[in-house]
């Protein structure tokens, strides 16, 4: 390429900078977040200024490769590839469209197009420490222009190696501002990512600026053919769970029969799983509002802790049931729970959105497109938890801790029943046993340990189980209060055919014999609803449900 003798010191003076952000990036001679930003706008800023008389000037040091183009009025579309740097570590290439100049462009007007390349991290990593594919950062900008919301994508493909099938891939862009810790952090708005292959990344995105691909290690991809039935389940079962645990509201509120300690916990229940059903529904519809999407992750964030409080004060209360039958009177029980189960979850949201404010928002759930030839974006999107650490702390380590308390509770319960059961002999009903077992199991909310083993074995069936169980939850608990119900009635019935009888003798084979339930029937129901008052001067007394 023939330069100049006026154009050729200037290159050399770029060069040269670029060798020293080369070899001092690792040093500490940059030591603070304006060091790091002034380092990049200089850069720009040297390149901005550089004189050439050809169409497009190349620059290159090992790590860091600088393109600049002159574009007319009349362009009609480029594509830059790693072809065109002799220096370069990876294949990747960029394709702007013919609107990049459309609106900026005046008469007879030159301009220049910018691309930078950058085979290290040094200068955008973000407060995260995220992973980058390739360590690869790709910048473009038009010279004194600013472009966004292109209706026309600029095209930038990645290509890597190996497979990446192993990953959650997410087409990013560099945000001035940010970060806390950094110059800026990593955000997807604008971009959307496709996988053209196992090889290769292409991101559409609508604006100008620096350029990568978060990678996070994951074995939960889920494919394309499943999403369709997963989200018919997550509609049909959340919904249904909506109706069936209003109808459980409604019902106890204009029953006749006063509410104990244990019905109101089933109904705060209730009315948890019809928060997190309402807000998990109305979540994808807001993606495209950024204040109303922050708001609603919050609200569903804060609905499925709620929710997991709840279970685990379940499980407290059946220890409290049927571990410590005598002497559990605690002063003003239920405005405690409350307290515990709607103040816990509110004081965690409002801490991480007062101490980073950018941990909820449009959350991308990468789709596994298993046809090569389609580039069409495939990706679902709703409003949730951005950040990694947080979603694995205060949802898979809080739904961890909530399940195995309760599972310990559950676990418990049923050892003493057999040791009541060998002690007094009791009569066993396996059939009846294991369904009040299984009831007991999904009230406490013991499915969650379901999203545990999301590894590849048992992936597909624990998609389907983990989306069935959860999405019904508030149907499975309908089914429990019908059945408590329908028990209540039985009971009913019988003592009064009992009564009926007691003033004769009657004989084992009679048939108004009172049928017996099984033990483990019968040491649950005092779980049930109207088991247990915590009042004033009282002691358990009627630890037998007499009915939901």
């Amino acid at each position: 390429m023939a330069m100049t003798s006026d154009s050729h010191r200037p290159i050399e003076d770029v060069k040269r900078y670029m060798n020293y952000l080369e070899t001092n990036s690792f040093s500490r001679k940059l030591v603070n977040l304006q060091d790091e930003q002034r380092a990049i706008h200089t850069l720009e800023i040297k390149l901005k200024e550089i004189v050439f008389h050809t169409k497009n000037v190349t620059i290159e040091v090992d790590k860091i490769q600088a393109l600049v183009y002159k574009l007319t009025c009349n362009f009609t579309g480029l594509t830059i590839n790693s072809s065109y740097l002799e220096k370069a570590k990876t294949k990747h290439s960029m394709q702007f469209p013919s609107e990049l100049t459309r609106h900026t462009c005046k008469a007879n007007q030159t301009m220049q197009l910018i691309c930078i390349y950058f085979n290290m991290n040094r200068f955008f990593q973000d407060d995260d420490k995220s992973l980058l594919l390739n360590n690869n950062i790709l910048g473009a900008s038009l010279v004194n222009h600013s472009v966004s919301n292109l209706k026309q994508y600029v095209n930038i493909s990645f290509w890597h190696n190996e497979s990446l099938d192993r990953y959650d891939l997410t087409c990013v862009f560099w945000k001035e501002g940010a970060g806390k810790t950094s110059w800026g952090a990593w955000s997807s708005e604008g971009c959307k990512t496709v996988l053209v292959g196992p090889y290769q990344v292409l991101c559409h995105c609508d604006h100008l600026t620096y350029f990568a691909v978060l990678m996070k290690l994951s074995s939960t991809k889920i494919s394309k053919e499943l999403l369709d039935p997963l989200n018919y389940i997550s509609i049909v079962g959340c919904s249904l769970s909506t109706v069936a645990s209003l109808f459980t509201i409604l019902f106890q509120l204009y029953s006749r029969k006063k509410s104990d300690s244990t019905t109101h916990i089933h109904m705060n229940l209730h009315v948890s799983v019809i928060l997190l059903n309402v807000t998990f529904l109305l979540s994808p519809f807001l993606t495209s509002l950024s204040v109303g999407c922050v708001a609603i992750a919050a609200l569903l964030h804060y609905s499925l802790l709620s929710c997991l409080t709840w279970m685990a004060i379940e499980g407290f209360n059946l220890y409290m049931l049927l571990v410590r039958v005598y002497n559990i009177y605690i002063r003003r029980y239920i405005l405690k729970l409350c307290v515990l189960g709607w103040g816990l979850p509110a004081i965690i949201v409002v801490l991480l959105l007062l101490v980073k404010n950018s941990a909820y928002g449009y959350y991308e759930i990468q789709i596994q497109n298993s046809l090569q030839n389609d580039t069409s974006p495939q990706n679902a999107s709703m409003c949730w938890i951005k950040s990694r650490e947080i979603h694995w702390v205060f949802v898979m380590g809080y739904a961890g801790v909530t399940t195995l308390f309760n599972l310990v509770v559950l676990i418990w319960a049923v050892k003493m029943l057999r040791g009541l059961h060998s002690r007094e002999k009791w009569e066993s009903r396996p059939c009846q046993d294991i369904t009040t077992v299984l009831g007991v199991s999904v009230l406490l909310g013991i499915t969650w340990t379901l999203a545990f083993f999301s590894f590849h074995p048992i992936l597909l069936p624990q998609l389907f189980l983990f989306t069935i169980f959860n999405s019904f939850y508030g149907f499975f608990l309908f089914l429990w209060f019908c059945a408590q119900k329908r028990r209540s009635n039985l009971k009913a019935e019988t003592s009064s055919s009992s009564q009926m009888t007691r003033t004769g003798p009657q004989n084992h084979n009679s048939p108004n014999r009172s049928p017996q339930p099984s033990s483990l029937t019968r040491f649950f129901s005092r779980f049930c609803p109207q088991g247990t008052r915590h009042q004033d001067g009282e002691v358990e007394k009627d630890m037998e449900c007499p009915g939901t």
